[in-house]
């Protein structure tokens, strides 16, 4: 059965990749990805939300993982290649975010409340940074932090401090290691921040 389930799941994920490439290829300033690459990721990360959803995550929050494993597999590809978040992704993200946190917290009380701080943190702490040390952070991150802080607030506020440090984390020892000091900062953002949505500490 979940085995089942997570084909399924991978699937859909497999036609909301293909559709992500489209929207990357056709935007302003597009980029080409790999070929199947978005298709496959997308694939793989809602075959896992899927199978989730039967081991016992709610259904009502089941978009919210959807949601950034859509937008991490895309941004991190655009990243990588172009090194740049396009608008195109990032601000749309903010009303779809919107959406499904409102139908979660119909389900679970202190959700918005949770969200809100959640993005004031992420989004000020890398606006901060921006405005500080204007080449340590892209105009593309800081947009990109206010949605994914928003999702990983609705989990728990100590959770976006954990994805936070997390990012720092990996961009560091990823400059070391490739002895580069300009790295992708995107990547680094959404692989934990859709850890936590997919992989929360409740029910």
């Amino acid at each position: 059965m979940l085995a089942l389930i997570g084909i399924v799941g991978g699937v859909v994920g497999f036609g909301a990749g293909r559709l992500g490439r489209l929207v990357l290829c056709r935007a302003w300033r597009g980029v080409r990805p790999p070929r199947l690459c978005c298709e496959v990721a997308v694939g793989l990360l809602w075959a896992v939300v899927a199978v989730r959803v039967v081991c016992g995550m709610p259904l009502w929050w089941a978009g919210v993982p959807l949601l950034l494993g859509w937008l991490a597999v895309l941004l991190a590809v655009c990243d990588v290649l172009a090194g740049r978040l396009p608008d195109v992704l990032t601000l749309p993200a903010y009303p779809v975010a919107a959406v499904l946190l409102a139908v979660a917290a119909a389900h679970r009380p202190g959700t918005l409340i949770g969200a809100l701080g959640g993005a004031l943190l992420f989004f000020g702490t890398y606006l901060l940074v921006r405005v500080v040390s204007w080449g340590a952070m892209g105009p593309g991150d800081v947009k990109l932090a206010g949605s994914l802080g928003a999702a990983v607030g609705a989990v728990s506020l100590p959770a976006v401090l954990v994805v936070m440090v997390a990012a720092a984390a990996a961009t560091l020892v990823a400059a070391l290691l490739l002895r580069r000091a300009r790295i992708p900062h995107g990547p680094t953002m959404l692989a934990p921040a859709w850890l936590a949505t997919a992989f929360p500490p409740w029910p």
